[in-house]
């Protein structure tokens, strides 16, 4: 008898931690007022990285002959990209395609005429001072084929932050007028929901190279400004 009362001791001291774990934890009562205000946070930099794509397209009589003209140019490419600074880990192939090209007349079916290789990298300028000279070089090594830019930040984080206490700073300045206009004050925040935001970044208008060098020799990016957005939805309770 003596034995079994402490195994049933054992049992229940084992049991207690499991049933304080799945015990429910008490909601937080509101006696006050519920206020939802919702707030926009910004915070402007100059972008310093640029991305672009850059490629070749060529075309010949067989497949065999595209893809080999295609690779050869390519690779002059590539190595002037190296030569001008661009890291390994800022060059990424984005695509690579071969297509027949035909000819069609009427009520005939289509005859292959040749083919066309294409072969693009997309490229990461982080000086982009110096990213219009370097467009230029790869025009004239031999790209022919050139998209962009798409205008960022490296590491937005800090401006990101900054717009977040812009947000809250306004959320609350907010609240506050609401309460003192209803004879009350703010007591505290129950939540905080973030929506980021983006402004369309600055796309400057990018020449489409097709062999014209002379126009190529004007090439530039002008970075401008990108605006980052947060937009919160916090709740405040009222007293």
């Amino acid at each position: 008898m003596i034995m079994k009362s402490i195994a049933t001791l054992a049992l229940s001291a084992l049991a207690a931690p499991a049933l304080a774990q799945t015990m429910p934890v008490p909601v937080q009562t509101i006696s006050g007022t519920v206020l939802d205000v919702t707030a926009e946070g910004q915070s402007t930099r100059t972008p310093d990285l640029a991305t672009i794509s850059a490629g070749v397209v060529t075309q010949a009589a067989d497949a065999a002959g595209a893809m080999r003209e295609n690779a050869t140019r390519m690779e002059r490419v590539i190595a002037a990209l190296k030569r001008a600074g661009i890291a390994d880990k800022d060059l990424r192939t984005a695509s690579i395609s071969l297509q027949p090209q035909y000819r069609y007349g009427e009520n005939q079916p289509p005859v292959i005429t040749g083919y066309q290789a294409s072969n693009s990298v997309t490229v990461k300028f982080r000086d982009i001072g110096k990213a219009g000279l370097i467009l230029d070089a790869l025009v004239a090594t031999g790209a022919n084929q050139i998209s962009g830019p798409d205008l960022g930040l490296d590491n937005p984080a800090a401006a990101m932050d900054e717009a977040r206490l812009d947000a809250i700073a306004k959320a609350r300045a907010r609240a506050d007028l609401y309460a003192r206009a209803a004879g009350l004050s703010v007591k505290r925040i129950l939540s905080i929901s973030e929506n980021t935001m983006e402004t369309p970044r600055p796309l400057p208008v990018m020449m489409r190279a097709q062999g014209m060098v002379a126009e190529a020799a004007k090439s530039q990016i002008l970075p401008g400004e990108q605006e980052l957005r947060v937009n919160l939805s916090v709740r405040f309770e009222l007293q």
